[in-house]
């Protein structure tokens, strides 16, 4: 295999891969040299494709989705802008469609993260060298994704197709101080911190991780004014208002929803309270500081605060 240099620990797939996969792979190797870039939030770089900016490893995992992946009638994509309760909301639906399967005092929750039991699409769709992966997975199958909206094919987002989507938008500025936070903490001890004044540049800018913000946020509401029953738009600030209500509503529309014994049993509140900032973020597999050569960030790097405001303790009034 060949290595691609806007790939850099990505091996170009060729002999034992499929034929369509490696013709993807190489036309996103090509594609992404030509789109206009700007300096990413930590060491990578952004590019800007069909309007949005993204690093070139969701570029081709977009890419490859649109070519390779089958749908299937019983598919949840979690979905989210990053730093908008992406791993909360992963665990919440986990806990939700699997409610019958495990015991809450000996549930997979406690003992991996949640994006080890959701899966990023974009991520996964190319593990192996190949698409099978996810082709494999039973249903029905979870998937957590930061892709735009508009990036899906229509096979995936017309009405024909019963795959569902559910969505958590935040308030920008508490996404933009969550997101400074994070950068800093991908950038490597001998690179200076990047300020909060340049990520607010940025980010108003719409060069941000899967960027314009607000361009990400509408297209997924339009989707749920359009589609209701194929999109879900949920709001952080009231599912954290409102968690036992949100989880109800969230169950009702994956066609799940809860029954009068769950009810008298306490369910909704079990889910609430194993999925909660306070439970997960104690939880010792939550806590490890350990990282790998693959994915760069620690699990105790996705739980800082999963606060509502938080923003008035850093930006300044002009800002």
């Amino acid at each position: 295999m060949e290595t691609s240099k806007f790939f850099p620990s990505v091996e170009i797939p060729n002999e034992g891969c499929d034929e369509g996969y490696q013709k993807t792979f190489k036309n996103c190797a090509e594609l992404v040299p030509t789109l206009p870039r700007s300096k990413g939030w930590w060491l990578d770089e952004l590019f800007q494709y069909q309007g949005f900016w993204m690093s070139s490893f969701p570029i081709r995992g977009s890419m490859l989705i649109s070519d390779h992946f089958k749908p299937r009638p019983t598919d949840i994509i979690v979905a989210t802008s990053p730093k908008c309760g992406t791993t909360w909301l992963r665990a919440l639906i986990f806990s939700i469609i699997n409610r019958a399967s495990f015991d809450f005092n000996d549930h997979p929750l406690r003992k991996l993260n949640p994006q080890e039991l959701v899966l990023l699409f974009e991520g996964h769709i190319h593990k192996g060298g190949s698409t099978s992966f996810l082709d494999d997975l039973p249903s029905p199958r979870l998937l957590s994704t930061h892709i735009p909206y508009s990036l899906f094919p229509k096979r995936m987002t017309d009405d024909t197709s019963a795959c569902r989507f559910v969505y958590i938008c935040r308030d920008p500025k508490d996404v933009l101080v969550s997101k400074w936070h994070f950068s800093n903490k991908l950038r490597p001890k001998e690179v200076p911190p990047l300020s909060l004044e340049e990520a607010f540049d940025l980010f108003c800018k719409g060069v941000s991780h899967y960027g314009p913000f607000w361009d990400h946020v509408l297209g997924y509401w339009k989707a749920s004014v359009e589609s209701p029953k194929k999109v879900l738009f949920l709001t952080y600030e009231d599912v954290k208002k409102e968690s036992l209500g949100c989880v109800r509503k969230v169950a009702e529309f994956l066609g799940v929803p809860f029954s009068p014994e769950e009810e008298n049993k306490k369910t909704v509140e079990e889910i609430v309270k194993l999925c909660s900032f306070e439970s997960l973020s104690n939880l010792d597999v939550n806590k490890s500081v350990a990282k790998r050569s693959e994915r760069p960030v620690s699990n105790s790097d996705f739980f800082r605060k999963g606060e509502v405001g938080d923003w008035v303790n850093h930006l300044s009034p002009e800002m």
